[in-house]
């Protein structure tokens, strides 16, 4: 059995079909119940929080293997605070229920312990990884997920560019979500690391922001969509105007940062293990269609 934190999210959905198809039996962790209940009928369903270590534990015992990660919310007003409190209650959950094998979402740039906005939290949560004594941990550290062009479309369709505070031109590694799960849904079958494992997970190449905007926008009839930077504290106050936090806000714009100052970089590009199959150009197929749906005209019932 093999219990699966973030269920309903980008990668847990994921890695639970993909377990499930391969015949395992998971148990699915969130906070939800009838968006359990709507990805699986066949999952173990666990309703809880995730700083929760009561909780966890029960939810982790038994099984042979744990996928785990740190939630997200853009309204934290502390996002250090809470998800350390988070990454403690996983730690202490994987030492009671005595699990021997985890599966750590991560990110690129987590083996720098500071200046890295979101990540530095991710860097401490694998430090405590690190300490646990009878555990065998893979940690995986993917690119910028493709699916958080999603968020952009809205800004396209209402004011024709594509904005955030990363260079124009910087690489940057990114990777599809639904290639992250599968890396991790097989390491949860096969269970065939020791001690701790730090492993990358990129897509086919490296796109900087004025690529893959150039990308979605033909993808999407926009040929000559402009991908524009904005200042550092612009972003924070762009982010800020739609409901993030102060905190998250700064947060973002601290890990953009440090994207242009190229210290948050691939270190296994062109390792054997790497890349994996999705090309932006394909995902790009996907994020079109998205944007055709939000910019339909309404059609009356029954037209």
């Amino acid at each position: 059995m093999i219990s699966v934190m973030g269920a309903t999210g980008n990668t847990g959905a994921q890695i639970t079909r993909q377990l499930l198809a391969a015949g395992e039996t998971v148990r699915v962790l969130g906070r939800s119940e009838s968006r359990l209940a709507r990805l699986s009928s066949e999952a173990e369903p666990y309703v809880g929080e995730p700083a929760d270590p009561a909780f966890l534990t029960e939810a982790f015992r038994g099984a042979d293997a744990v996928y785990t990660l740190i939630p997200f919310d853009p309204q934290w007003p502390d996002f250090h605070t809470e998800a350390d409190r988070m990454g403690e209650a996983i730690v202490a959950a994987i030492r009671e229920a005595g699990i021997r094998h985890v599966v750590a979402l991560s990110a690129v740039g987590a083996d720098l312990p500071t200046g890295t906005g979101f990540i530095t939290s991710l860097h401490a949560q694998e430090q405590r990884l690190r300490r646990l004594p009878d555990a065998h941990v893979l940690v995986l550290r993917p690119g910028l997920f493709f699916e958080s062009f999603y968020p952009a479309l809205e800004q396209i369709k209402e004011q024709g560019i594509h904005g955030d505070s990363i260079a124009p031109d910087v690489l940057v590694p990114m990777v599809a979500t639904r290639d992250v799960a599968a890396v991790a849904a097989a390491a949860l079958v096969a269970r065939d690391w020791s001690s701790v494992t730090v492993r990358e997970v990129l897509g086919p190449r490296d796109l900087s922001y004025a690529e893959a905007t150039s990308i979605l926008g033909g993808r999407i009839g926009l040929p000559d969509l402009r991908y524009v930077q904005y200042p550092y504290a612009g972003m924070a106050d762009a982010l800020m105007h739609v409901g993030f936090s102060e905190d998250i806000a700064q947060q973002h714009v601290e890990m953009t940062r440090a994207i242009n100052e190229g210290r948050i970089t691939s270190r296994e590009r062109g390792s054997e293990a790497n890349p994996t199959p999705t090309r932006f150009e394909d995902f790009a197929v996907e994020l079109a269609s998205a944007y055709e749906a939000a910019t339909a005209p309404h059609v009356a019932a029954g037209a």
